[in-house]
């Protein structure tokens, strides 16, 4: 299991927006391809560098396809980094204002200190 790798999977695909409408669409795929294709580059690096040994655990590779931000924080993936990208992919499907907020936050509400550790 690797927390980097959830937290780098959150991150890069929120800062796109190409890539949250296609989490959004096709999340086993877009999943499947960030893994391949974006797992193991550097971050804001030129792209002759690349590690070669990280990928995803099945549990994880799960948990992001099936938008399962309550087993995602479980994890150890940092709750802002979810937070954002799931606003970002469900909150125009509410009618209320902080609809998504406050489901994220019921959906988590089980969860007591010490919450899961989110150090990478």
């Amino acid at each position: 299991m690797s927390k980097y790798l959830l937290n780098k999977f959150l991150f890069t695909v929120d800062r796109d927006p190409e890539l949250v409408e296609r989490y959004l669409t096709d999340p086993a795929g877009t999943v499947t391809w960030w893994e391949s294709t974006m797992a193991n580059s550097l971050l804001n690096s030129h792209t002759g560098e690349a590690s070669t040994w990280l990928a995803f655990d099945d549990t994880e590779r799960a948990a992001l396809a099936g938008h399962d931000y309550v087993k995602l924080f479980e994890l150890g993936a940092h709750p802002f980094l979810t937070l954002t990208l799931f606003i970002a992919m469900f909150e125009r499907d509410n009618q209320e204002p902080l609809e998504f907020q406050k489901q994220y936050a019921l959906r988590l509400q089980h969860f007591n200190l010490p919450y899961p550790d989110i150090a990478t």
